[in-house]
């Protein structure tokens, strides 16, 4: 069965709501009325279709009809220019697809180039299974959606709700803080969302009490796309006691991978759980993870060698570190990519990130490497402290002697009013790297 498949399964069992946006609710019986008459406008015939995924009603209603009348859909950003969408379609005109390819997601490059993944009507069904199973959504809950819906993050959660049966709710990202906490107490029953580590720091900065209200209300909440700071998961825990809080790998090569539950008492940052029931997971000899199962990606749309390069044995091949322990548990431990060697050291900047975060004063931070004439890098960490009070640079350095070693304690300080990220909430290291002078490594 396909994602429009499930639709029309629950349609055809009556009146529950699908979607909520604004003042606008719509049924699944006509979600699934609208979806087809949309797919009849569009005609048949095997093509790629670029659209700016809005948040609203009718954006879900053209991507589901892109699939219904065979046709692959490639989601953009809700502000994408007209140029852009007519660049993004001819890009893919003469691309020869899968058989089963039903949308092109676009992730960033090392290059610049957004790279264009291939997802299957299979993919998209096998990764619902992993969340809906992994996860526990069911009929009743209500998803508040609140991310950009054309990156995985959000997208997964839209299918994986209208697959479970679920109320799927629309908020336009998290500048309304308080519209965002309306839309939580508006929904009758249970409710979950989907927030990065960024947006959860916002929230419990700028409105942990009323987070704290929820407590009875919040089936869970699941983070993921970038690491999350022990800090703010014990803060967290303590604000929903009563809720599951998952930390999830994925990434849109790999699909879902594994999530875990880290509001179970243990708490362990860098621990994303147990393998979901359609991946599959490997340790290379290296400490890298590869990636299987039906919830993998079916290649790059139209970069045939980095299909071959990444996509191997039927595994993804990531740069992402980790290890499976005894209990069956896999821990992240950064990216290969990341690593800065400081005079034969290696440091991963994700654990300085950790350390710092743990600090009164620091609000965010990223740690970069910066050219050294004795020891080929040195590091440096910028600094968005708390409230804006100045940065005591001092005794940041002390205090972060005291929970690393003595090569990982960054050499160089600076106050930021802000963190550069990249638009799924992950720190834009390149930037950073890009900025510095000479050896990147």
């Amino acid at each position: 069965m396909t994602l429009e498949d499930h639709i029309a399964k629950h349609a055809a069992h009556g009146g529950a709501t699908a979607i909520v946006c604004g003042g606008e609710r719509i049924t699944y019986s006509r979600l699934f009325a609208d979806v087809a008459h949309r797919a009849n406008e569009l005609g048949g015939g095997r093509r790629v279709v670029a659209f700016p995924f809005k948040p609203c009603i009718e954006s879900i209603e053209r991507y589901l009809a892109i699939h219904l009348c065979g046709c692959v859909a490639a989601p953009m950003p809700k502000d994408a220019t007209q140029d852009q969408l007519e660049r993004a379609a001819q890009r893919f005109a003469h691309c020869p697809l899968p058989a089963d390819a039903a949308d092109i997601l676009f992730t960033t490059g090392s290059t610049g180039k957004p790279k264009a993944v291939v997802w299957g009507n299979a993919t998209i069904v096998a990764n619902a299974e992993n969340l809906i199973a992994g996860q526990g959504f069911t009929p009743g809950l209500n998803f508040v959606v609140s991310g950009p819906l054309n990156h995985i993050g959000s997208l997964s959660k839209i299918q994986a709700t209208l697959i479970a049966g679920a109320t799927l709710w629309i908020a336009d990202g998290l500048r309304d803080i308080n519209g965002f906490y309306d839309m939580m107490e508006r929904c009758e029953g249970k409710v979950a969302t989907f927030l990065v580590p960024a947006s959860i720091r916002i929230l419990l900065q700028l409105g942990r009490e009323r987070l704290g209200r929820l407590a009875d209300k919040v089936a869970f909440i699941e983070t993921g796309a970038a690491p999350i700071a022990l800090t703010d998961m014990l803060a967290l825990c303590a604000t929903l006691p009563k809720s599951r809080l998952y930390n999830t790998y994925a990434s849109t090569e790999t699909g879902i991978v594994a999530s875990y539950d880290f509001n179970d008492g243990r708490c362990e940052a860098g621990c994303v759980g147990r393998v979901l029931k359609n991946a599959l997971l490997r340790v290379d000899d290296d400490g890298t993870l590869a990636c299987g199962g039906r919830s993998i990606m079916l290649g790059y749309a139209d970069d045939e060698a980095l299909t071959r390069e990444t996509l191997r044995g039927g595994f993804v091949h990531t740069h992402d570190v980790g290890r499976v322990g005894s209990d069956g548990m896999l821990r992240l431990a950064g990216r290969n990519d990341d690593i800065i060697n400081v005079g034969g050291y290696k440091v991963n900047p994700a654990e300085v990130e950790e350390a710092a975060m743990g600090d009164g004063q620091v609000a965010d931070c990223v740690c970069v490497a910066v050219a050294h004439p004795v020891t080929g890098h040195a590091l440096k960490l910028w600094v968005v402290t708390t409230d804006g009070r100045p940065l005591d640079k001092r005794a940041l350095a002390m205090a972060l002697r005291t929970r690393l070693e003595e090569h990982q304690v960054p050499q160089l300080y600076e106050q930021t009013d802000s963190i550069r990220r990249t638009f799924n909430g992950k720190l834009d290291r390149e930037s950073y790297k890009a900025e510095q002078p000479g050896p990147k490594g």
